[in-house]
């Protein structure tokens, strides 16, 4: 398996990363782990669970997976969990993995960023523009980095599109509750695809990680600042939990940073809920 997630072509050249709005530091001081939990009861939207630095937005990066789907589905692109099935083009120059046909099943599953790419494309800027100015996603900003036209189809990999884990926590939860401007089968087709894990205790757990590095001030990615994210829902004997896990790390990671925190998640939960 790559070491990321595959959710760019150019891994080694573009990456997936945070967006260069990192936390400031006092000049000369050490970085610092920027990590969060946030868990909300999907019922009442109570906040369960809130630790750490939540109000801060980041660059979604395969996060950004999860309205996107919601999108293709409601613009009629995507159809069901098979199709559609696009081959893969050289032209994507996607890394050896990528290189296949893919649906929406599996490009949730794999995390391909070319088909992302695609369907944006189909979309095209205005609807894109639009769709997610009318989900309120995160900062709604969709124009991508001065210069750079990638708007359409890199806003979401660190560029303009912003969002903090407690907005990324109320999207999950707006899903469940079938709470947003889109059709009804874009809501049932999103869940039915969004991967599932089986935490430990007996939760059914569904979501999508996000993996990358953030930027120097340069703009090149500093690789001892790995970027992890898991958000999604779950549920165990009826109760049912919306959740976003942010952490930022200080030194080089061995693997794709969400992957590592979603496994991590996966083994706190329990613990996480005990008595909530």
């Amino acid at each position: 398996m790559a070491w990321l997630e595959n959710t760019f072509p150019r891994a080694l050249a573009i990456c997936l990363a945070i967006a260069p709005l990192a936390l400031p530091f006092p000049a000369g001081a050490a970085p610092e782990v920027i990590e969060c939990i946030v868990i909300l009861d999907q019922e009442t939207g109570v906040t369960l669970v809130r630790s750490g630095i939540c109000d801060e937005r980041f660059t979604p990066m395969s996060t950004f997976k999860v309205p996107l789907a919601l999108i293709g589905y409601d613009a009629g692109i995507l159809k069901d969990e098979r199709t559609p099935r696009w081959d893969y083009d050289p032209k994507f120059d996607a890394p050896k993995r990528a290189r296949k046909a893919f649906d929406p099943t599996s490009w949730e599953a794999e995390s391909i960023l070319w088909y992302s790419q695609e369907l944006t494309r189909k979309l095209g800027a205005e609807s894109f523009g639009d769709y997610i100015r009318k989900l309120d996603y995160g900062n709604r900003d969709t124009a991508g980095r001065p210069g750079q036209d990638e708007g359409l189809t890199e806003s979401w990999l660190s560029s303009s599109l912003l969002i903090s884990a407690d907005e990324q926590a109320r999207f999950m939860r707006r899903i469940v509750a079938r709470d947003l401007p889109v059709s009804a089968k874009a809501l049932d087709m999103t869940i039915r695809i969004i991967p599932r894990f089986a935490a430990d205790d007996g939760w059914n757990v569904q979501g999508k990680t996000g993996s990358g590095w953030l930027r120097r001030k340069n703009g090149k990615l500093d690789r001892s600042r790995p970027v992890g994210w898991f958000v999604g829902w779950a549920e165990k004997d009826g109760r049912r939990i919306a959740f976003a896990r942010l952490r930022i790390d200080v030194a080089k990671a061995t693997e794709p940073s969400g992957l590592a925190l979603r496994a991590q998640f996966l083994k706190e939960l329990p613990a996480r809920m005990r008595g909530k």
